[in-house]
């Protein structure tokens, strides 16, 4: 996997502590904290939005019905490593980790992790923030590229490495990070399904 190089936006952002990152920006801005730098994010596309907006929608609905914890967008997930505080696009915490989240940050890794790809975010969430999540645990990981129509999911292996999970035959993904959940690869690109009919082919209503 190679190493993507992080850079700076035009704009100059003083160096700072976590504490002080929480604080920092104005509302509808996101940026992430690296070992003291503060580094802007793109603004996303419409596209990106909608998916996002899917995707929580579907996943919130299943995890309160089934009492398996909480999906939250774009919430700051702090990780000891380098250290850094990241910022991506969906996050699933577990019942059992919820004792770690904090007002505005969750302290460690979630115990899924989304990053919807854009052109501007793809070498990062390829490359350092993949090894990064790797490293502190996240048990599992998808990217998807809703411009090329490409999913991937990874999860974590006995030794501790991202192995890719391919969907079965019928197109069908099986998810280990939230119990018994399934999702049909075909979902993740436009024209998106209702939520209605996805709730309904999984049995929640």
């Amino acid at each position: 996997m190679t190493q993507a190089v992080l850079t700076k936006s035009s704009r100059s952002h003083p160096k700072m502590t976590f504490e002080e990152f929480l604080d920092y920006g104005e509302e509808g801005q996101r940026f992430e904290w690296v070992e003291g730098e503060v580094f802007e994010m793109p603004s996303p596309s419409m596209m990106h939005q909608l998916l996002e907006v899917f995707l929580c929608a579907i996943l919130s609905v299943y995890v309160e019905e089934k009492e398996l914890g909480i999906v939250l967008p774009e919430f700051t997930m702090r990780l000891p490593l380098r250290p850094s505080g990241r910022d991506p696009d969906i996050i699933f915490v577990s019942e059992s980790q919820s004792h770690r989240l904090r007002k505005n940050y969750l302290d460690g890794a979630a115990d899924l992790v989304i990053e919807l790809i854009s052109p501007g975010t793809e070498r990062q969430d390829r490359g350092n923030k993949f090894m990064e999540y790797q490293q502190a645990g996240v048990q599992e990981y998808w990217l998807i590229d809703g411009m090329r129509r490409v999913a991937e999911f990874y999860q974590l292996d006995a030794e501790g490495y991202y192995q890719q999970i391919l969907p079965d035959e019928k197109g069908v993904y099986h998810c280990t990070a939230i119990t018994d959940l399934w999702l049909k690869v075909e979902w993740l690109w436009k024209p998106y399904p209702s939520a209605i009919s996805v709730y309904k082919e999984w049995g929640l209503i």
